[in-house]
């Protein structure tokens, strides 16, 4: 897919969460998923001082994941992934087939 919809937040936003920021500058963690558009491929961001080059943008749903790809998201395995959205949304329940946007990033 190279027609992406119009971004839905800038990307200064797409990682913020002080825990994930750390991940990102450990290495430990290079995907974000979001429900909408934050940034394109090419653009990038900074955290820290370190920039990052977003390398990659596509569509999937959570069903989609693997243990590997939760790993990319900074977290050990996919149930603590999952747990951590649920914990994050009051609980609620989570659709495993709604599409996010998974945004791949590297250091620049």
């Amino acid at each position: 897919m190279t027609d992406y919809p119009e971004k839905t937040c800038s990307i200064d936003r797409l990682v913020n969460h002080p825990r994930l920021v750390d991940a990102v500058l450990a290495g430990k963690k290079t995907q974000q998923r979001r429900n909408g558009v934050y940034a394109y491929p090419g653009e990038e961001f900074e955290l820290k001082d370190k920039k990052f080059r977003v390398v990659g943008l596509r569509q999937e749903s959570l069903a989609d994941m693997t243990d590997e790809e939760a790993q990319a998201e900074g977290f050990p395995n996919l149930e603590a992934y999952l747990g951590l959205i649920k914990k994050m949304h009051g609980g609620m329940d989570i659709d495993l087939e709604g599409k996010v946007w998974v945004h791949e990033f590297e250091a620049v």
